[in-house]
């Protein structure tokens, strides 16, 4: 039987992503029948298995193998193999950059069906001389339309901006950007088997401007785009208020909050689904998510980390693949 090729990138050598990988692919967690590709430094592999007691093997990956289950390696060679820890750090920025960008470059030209990333930093990232704020913004350098959204059990949020500073994603809300994205979005998840099919717009203002009262971006921007939306047959409504919208799609599989920036969305996602949520790029022509947490550079290299985001990454980059099949 062909199984999906799913490629996971290392994440930077500094925090807990190396650990979080290696415990999901051998922890016995269920994950889809895949051939699941690891790209890294087969050096910090074999450090972090041997300093949580792990027994991981894997099989050279050959990209002209098509589909056999099992575990496998692309070597991707860093510097250095013994990286700082704790820390941002330009040697990690660098590590981590190359892991991904050979899983990305794979996925790009047909080579993978989905591609999920161990946490990066974007400080590390600076350090290393890259300009791009994280695997986000690297993508939208190849597919414009991509967007970054969360999913768990229990919620779904997709997100109009995402890394900018607050100020700069305020004033991208205007009337024909939100449209597009909602044009963009209904897109994407219309090509997922079983996904949101309802979506719901928060205000920016408390109460969502009251009418105006406190606030006219949901009267003269938000409320103009959702209508020209509806008229085009998408499911959508708002602006709703945003201190209740998530509220409202708590629970329901079919519903996502399109949240206008990236805190609006993020604060009440990762409240409800820290531990398990995962960060997926629609709009690709390959799956990519992500666990939703960072590098948690404070407690790397202590054994503690919680695989769940990762486990629940991989299962959904399968859940993905199989939409697209």
């Amino acid at each position: 039987m062909t199984v999906p090729r799913i490629g996971v990138t290392l994440g930077d050598p500094g925090g807990v992503g190396p650990e979080i990988i290696l415990k999901a692919l051998v922890g016995g967690h269920g994950l889809p029948p895949a051939s699941i590709i690891l790209f890294g430094d087969s050096r910090i592999i074999a450090g972090e298995a041997g300093s949580l007691g792990l027994k991981f093997t894997a099989d050279s990956w050959r990209e002209s193998e098509r589909g056999k289950a099992g575990i496998y390696l692309s070597e991707v060679g860093c510097p250095a193999a013994v990286m700082a820890l704790h820390r941002p750090d330009a040697r990690n920025g660098d590590a981590s950059f190359r892991f991904f960008e050979a899983a990305a470059a794979a996925a790009r030209g047909g080579r993978l069906d989905a591609i999920v990333t161990g946490p990066v930093s974007k400080a590390s990232w600076k350090m290393a001389g890259l300009p791009w704020r994280g695997h986000t913004d690297y993508l939208e350098s190849f597919y414009p339309g991509a967007i970054m959204s969360f999913w768990s059990e229990r919620l779904l949020v997709a997100l109009f901006s995402h890394h900018l500073p607050l100020i700069e994603a305020l004033g991208r809300i205007r009337r024909p950007a939100l449209l597009d994205f909602f044009r963009r979005l209904s897109a994407a998840a219309g090509r997922i088997e079983g996904g949101p099919r309802e979506f719901l717009v928060p205000g920016l203002n408390p109460h969502a401007g009251e009418n105006g009262l406190l606030g006219a971006e949901e009267e003269e921007e938000i409320g103009p785009a959702v209508e020209a939306a509806r008229k085009e047959g998408i499911s959508i409504s708002g602006p709703h208020p945003p201190d209740t919208v998530f509220r409202r799609a708590l629970g329901r599989p079919d519903t996502l909050v399109a949240a206008l920036y990236h805190d609006q969305g993020l604060i009440p996602f990762k409240l409800e689904a820290f531990e398990s949520g995962v960060n997926a790029t629609l709009g690709l022509p390959f799956a990519r998510t992500s666990p939703d947490h960072g590098t948690a550079f404070d407690i790397a290299g202590q054994g503690h980390a919680d695989p769940r985001s990762m486990v629940e990454a991989i299962r959904l980059a399968g859940r993905f693949t199989a939409s697209a099949s």
